[in-house]
């Protein structure tokens, strides 16, 4: 068994969980999520825990539950405090705003970027240059993230383009600097 599996799911005050025949719902103050458990393996909720175990005579590889504890644990967080990402806009003119369910960025480009905004998220934009994502999803706040990303990502001789807030871009030295 995953070392990791074997760890207990401690559930905060707020968080109700219901599990049933192949799914888990898993309900806090931010939200609902459902999620499947794949054959061969079962969750015991016990007072304020939840444990996954693997079913007797499963023949699951190991690492998937240690992915199912995973899963769980980040759904768990998710309805109880969020999960959220920052990214910065480095460059001159490059700016974004929300119109209406779009992220409209101004990325330097002879057009607007217009992304839109899945439902499940709330995207804030503070002073122009910072985009907030925040939801109850991880793969879905990282997923949107990283597309938003995509469309500029910076630039290795002057940094600009988009970057998540603790990102660190290495410059290079540019064609003057190798010649001397």
């Amino acid at each position: 068994m995953s070392r990791l599996a074997k760890k207990p799911m401690i559930l905060p005050k707020g968080v109700e969980v219901t599990v049933s025949e192949g799914k888990i719902q898993i309900k806090g103050p931010k939200g609902v999520i459902a999620h499947e458990i794949p054959q061969g393996l079962k969750v015991v909720k016990e007072a304020d825990q939840l444990m996954i175990h693997e079913v007797e005579g499963s023949t699951l590889d190991q690492a998937i539950l240690g992915l199912q504890r995973s899963l769980i644990q980040n759904a768990i967080t998710g309805v109880s405090v969020g999960f959220q990402k920052t990214l910065q806009l480095v460059g001159v003119g490059y700016r974004a705003a929300i119109k209406g369910s779009k992220l409209d960025l101004q990325l330097g480009f002879s057009h607007p970027c217009e992304v839109p905004i899945p439902s499940q998220l709330k995207v804030e934009v503070d002073k122009s240059v910072a985009i907030i994502i925040s939801g109850i999803d991880k793969q879905l706040v990282g997923h949107f993230a990283a597309a938003v990303r995509g469309l500029k990502p910076p630039e290795p001789y002057k940094g600009k383009g988009i970057r998540y807030t603790d990102e660190f871009v290495r410059k290079k030295a540019g064609k003057a600097a190798k010649g001397k």
